[in-house]
């Protein structure tokens, strides 16, 4: 049995299955969340969000080459992350058998067939482990960069054993010139990739000094840090801010045209390294300096993909995120300051008051037509009262933070937490709840895929072993159906978890050095992460994808759980049944019931749902429309539609969280695709003036037309303008009363209103802001939009009740997943109610132009994320009320088609039933109780009472199910559910409340209603 040879067609074999399976699974188009932003960035070669990922983008745009369909682009692109997993794989096989090798055949021996056995069983079982695992698959079949960036985790670790192998042969160090490359490369998708630097750093170590000493591991972790920091906080930033050093001299001082400053600053620093690696190579011929120049130098060749951010910046497209078109653009890109700062090391908690706003960090704007980089403001810092804590954990401000630091702590005085209780948030909520119950839903097993704050129904760890679970999140003998059968919901019996302890104790055990070197690699990809993100409560969605290097050193001893199975059953079986054995036992007991536990929610092929929402967004729009979106999440799926497969190049999509940014609010002035500019009154310059995000509003009696306040901002008049802290004058808004003009004959001839409603036009739509307060930025772009536009184009918000609708809800009309603003006045009851309803083209739209996607096939499963997208967009609520409408004008026949189209689409299976189906009784906007009806009582009204008690039948005894489990839990699991055990209690009651309302008396009786379960 040839080793090496076997070991080179086993890791392409593991690579074969990888492949296999996650293009089986993959998913044919785009998904939720940054991959839309991903694909189409990469399609076009645009500037994505902050810090970018150009050489993702690059590898992207070579996959999409290979369809001239460009609704395959996006599974094209989805492939790029399928590629980079299965060799992710293909390097843990051989990485794991390396480490195994070591163990079980030592250098100079002949190596046993039963020891080959077990080296190589051992690898293919933990690359297959990780294969299957929860994170990994669910990032290896979609457009994002942490599959690639796992790749370059798993290339560089196992390129630092082949050095080890071959450390002390002439010429080994290019093996370390190799992975300085491919960390200079990895700059290019992610930073995690830097983490396995002191992984690397320890296998030097052992490897230079065999006699290795405590002292000796602790200096060698030093140096790995030092290196980390430096890449990290000296090379990346680094290089940038010297350019702009250079390039402000050049530009401003010397007077040569913008940008030739980075062009001299690029040949000097070229010309020093070359220099450098001459001397030593050739004059000083010192190894050392040598290997270390040459390892700065591709580092800084890997880390010039970023070259393509700034000359896609300058071609202008579309999607062009801080435009960073020069190197002080770039830098503030690199750094990511759209977000802002978080705390790490030392810093304020969320008590902490403010004392003072100081203008000291100064911004760099290029000049274009006087040649000069200039200031046109300081960005605004806070200085916070009070002493600095150390790893201040509890900073956020929020009252939704403040009430998670007492659910996750016992925090006694919420004014003033003690250092303990800041510890204690760190362990339970960033250690415990996001990083340790998604280290076991990978080796243990996971409830279900609902995104989990704490309670015992969504997103917890389970095992599958009663009596462990019922302690953890309450008793499992009665669990409801569509719990116990949730896709999501995957038990692995701890078995995972065994394996991989058992292979850590060997690992320890037979190869001290080796286990450190894992170890190292296992916590600064997990626990150094939850250190450094920092992350404050209630996520926007769950975060395992950052710590799947920590998982993936984890299934490293997977693989050796499986030698030490071999090494005890060898004690009472021959040494080839034990090696063989081991490898069965282990693959069937741990990667054969992950793939099967797996399988169905992690298969996303065939569903097309999220690609169909975005062209509904769009195709729900008037010609030359504006469409205003609240943030990236509902954003980036329209941006691929648009950009990747061309639909409705005509409408101008409006993110509003980046409108607060000028360079966003001046690409608004370009043309896009068929979009022409937006409409401004207010110049540029004035926009850039404003420091921050922030424009005072003064309070007044009197109303003021839009125009009037929009001349007002433009006005250099110091009247109009108001004095900052740092002295410097800006404009402000005069008055906290505006006034939208409406002239009817435009808004009738443009078809904005139909001339049927032409007596209901409003002459003008009031605009109340905070008086005395402020607005954002993008608030005044929105209202110098809506001024400027003069009703010419049509505007769209796809939701409403945030700050962004400045308060339109009343004059919304329903006309598919958008609502346009038209000058006609509808009562605002709810945000789950806005606006009229144009029946006959929403009609149209639902029943004959709208796709989902494929959701209500079989082959078809929705993941939590896809649901709650269907539930923001209030799915079955737009159905519902375009039949209640259709009813109440006397259109029976076609309310009832409606429903049943709702129905079709979204059983139970596919959409559980919620408060849409049951309706939903609530206080309003002003007060009073209103009521929206549900799917339910819309068939009563209908008249198809069998359709509507089926749908009674199926929900209210999946609730009493409900009901029966939440009433038989113990009162510390119970009370994490109050609003679960309310709501049942509530639809319950809606349901019972229809029935006798529609005299359904027999289905009463049936289901036994004369009250329900306390």
């Amino acid at each position: 049995m040839n080793f090496k040879k076997t070991n080179l067609i086993l890791g392409w074999i593991s690579f074969a299955i990888a492949l296999t399976v996650y293009l089986l699974t993959l998913e044919p188009t785009v998904s939720q969340w940054d991959c839309g932003e991903f694909i189409a960035s990469s399609f076009k070669l645009q500037v994505g969000h902050p810090p970018g990922a150009p050489l993702f983008m690059i590898i992207g745009r070579v996959f999409s080459l290979f369809t001239s369909d460009t609704a395959k682009v996006a599974m094209m692109i989805n492939s790029v992350s399928a590629s980079a997993s299965a060799f992710t794989i293909l390097f843990l096989f051989w990485t794991i058998s390396h480490l195994l090798k070591k163990i079980l055949i030592k250098t100079g021996d002949k190596a046993s067939r039963s020891d080959m056995i077990a080296v190589l069983g051992g690898s293919f079982v933990g690359a297959m482990a990780y294969t299957f695992s929860d994170t990994f698959w669910f990032s290896a079949v979609e457009a994002e960069v942490y599959a690639t960036s796992s790749l370059f985790t798993a290339v560089v670790f196992w390129a630092i054993l082949k050095w080890e192998n071959v450390a002390d042969e002439p010429g080994a160090n290019r093996w370390l010139i190799l992975i300085a490359y491919l960390i200079g490369l990895s700059i290019g998708v992610h930073l995690l990739n830097l983490l396995a630097i002191p992984a690397i750093v320890l296998v030097y170590y052992f490897r230079k000094y065999p006699k290795a000493t405590r002292n000796g591991v602790l200096k060698a972790l030093g140096v790995s840090l030092v290196m980390l920091l430096m890449i990290m906080y000296g090379i990346i930033p680094g290089i940038i801010k010297a350019a702009t050093i250079v390039e402000k001299f050049f530009t401003n001082t010397v007077g040569l045209h913008y940008n030739t400053g980075v062009l001299i600053y690029v040949f000097l620093l070229l010309a020093a390294l070359i220099f450098g690696i001459y001397r030593t190579q050739f004059l000083k011929k010192s190894v050392l300096w040598n290997t270390l120049l040459l390892a700065i130098t591709v580092i800084i060749i890997g880390y010039s993909s970023y070259a393509l951010i700034i000359i896609r910046s300058l071609a202008g497209p579309p999607m062009n995120e801080n435009r960073p078109e020069n190197v002080f653009a770039l830098l503030s890109y690199l750094n990511r300051e759209q977000y802002g700062d978080r705390p790490l090391i030392r810093g304020h908690q969320y008590n902490a008051e403010v004392e003072d706003i100081v203008y000291k960090k100064p911004v760099y704007v290029l000049n274009k037509e006087e040649n000069r980089y200039e200031i046109p403001y300081r960005k605004p810092e806070a200085v916070m009262k009070g002493n600095k804590v150390l790893l201040p954990r509890m900073y956020g401000r929020s009252p939704q933070d403040r009430q998670a630091y007492q659910e996750f702590g016992t925090i006694q005085d919420l004014a003033n937490p003690t250092t303990l209780d800041n510890l204690e948030f760190l362990f339970r909520y960033q250690v415990g709840h996001m990083y340790l119950r998604y280290f076991m839903w990978n080796f243990v097993g996971r409830q279900n895929d609902i995104q989990g704050h704490g309670n015992v129904l969504n997103g917890n760890w389970i095992s599958g072993i009663k009596a462990i679970d019922s302690g953890l999140i309450g008793q499992q003998k009665n669990l409801p159906d569509h719990m116990k059968n949730h896709p999501a919901r995957n038990t692995y019996f701890f078995l995972p978890l065994l394996l991989g302890l058992m292979g850590l104790y060997f690992q320890l055990d037979k190869n001290a050095k080796d286990f450190w070197v894992v170890m190292s690699l296992f916590i600064l990809t997990g626990l150094a992460i939850v250190i450094y993100l920092n992350q404050t409560p209630y996520q926007p969605r769950e975060r395992d994808y950052a710590y799947a290097g920590s998982f993936y050193a984890f299934t490293i001893w997977i693989g050796m759980g499986v030698a030490g199975i071999y090494q005890f059953l060898r004690k009472y079986v021959g040494a080839n049944s034990a090696a063989i054995m081991a490898t069965a036992i282990s693959l069937l007991a741990v990667p054969t019931l992950m793939a099967t536990e797996n399988w169905d929610d992690h298969d996303r092929s065939g569903r097309y749902t999220a690609r169909d929402i975005a062209s509904n967004y769009l195709n729900s729009c008037s010609k030359d429309a504006i469409l205003f979106t609240v943030g990236d999440n509902d954003t980036f799926p329209l941006w691929y539609v648009q950009d990747v497969e061309g639909v409705r190049e005509d409408v101008r999509i409006v993110n509003m969280m980046l409108f607060n940014m000028d360079w966003y609010i001046d690409q608004a002035r370009w043309q896009n695709y068929d979009s022409k500019p937006l409409p401004f009154t207010i110049p540029q310059s004035k926009y850039e003036a404003i420091p921050g995000s922030s424009i005072f509003v003064r309070e007044h009696e009197q109303w003021a037309p839009l125009d009037y306040m929009l001349k007002f901002m433009k006005s250099d008049d110091p009247r109009a303008k108001v004095k900052l802290r740092n002295g410097k004058e800006v404009n402000f808004i005069p008055t906290n009363k505006l006034i939208l003009p409406v002239d009817s004959a435009t808004v009738v001839s443009n078809g904005t209103v139909t001339p049927k409603q032409a007596t209901e036009i409003v002459k003008e739509i009031p605009i109340l802001l905070q008086a005395n307060g402020q607005i954002l930025k993008n608030n005044l772009a929105q209202l110098d939009i809506l001024g400027s536009n003069q009703w010419e184009r049509p505007i769209y918000y796809t939701s409403g009740g945030f700050d962004g609708s400045l308060g339109l809800e009343e004059y919304y009309r329903n006309e598919g997943l958008a609502y346009r603003v038209v000058p006609v006045r509808t009562p605002y009851e709810s945000i789950l109610v806005m606006g009229e309803i144009d029946t006959d083209t929403l009609y149209q739209r639902v029943m004959n132009q709208f796709q989902w996607g494929r959701m209500n096939e079989e082959d078809v499963q929705l993941d939590y994320y896809t649901i709650r997208t269907m539930s923001v967009i209030r799915f079955r609520s737009l159905y519902t009320r375009l039949a209640m409408q259709l009813l109440q004008e006397g259109d029976k026949e076609r309310a009832v088609e409606v429903l049943d189209r709702c129905m079709e689409l979204a059983p139970s299976r596919v959409l559980p039933f919620d408060q849409y189906v049951t309706g939903i009784t609530m206080p309003g906007n002003d007060g009073d109780i209103i009521h929206h009806e549900g799917i339910i009582e819309a068939y009563y009204l209908c008249g198809e009472s069998e359709k509507a008690n089926e749908i009674v039948l199926e929900h209210y005894n999946t609730l009493i199910s409900d009901l029966q489990y939440y009433n038989a839990m113990k009162s510390h699991h119970r009370s994490s559910i109050p609003r679960e055990i309310n709501e049942a209690r509530f639809q319950m009651e809606e349901m019972k409340n229809l029935l006798q309302t529609f005299g359904q008396d027999e289905l009463l009786l049936k289901l036994g209603i004369t009250g329900f379960g306390s």
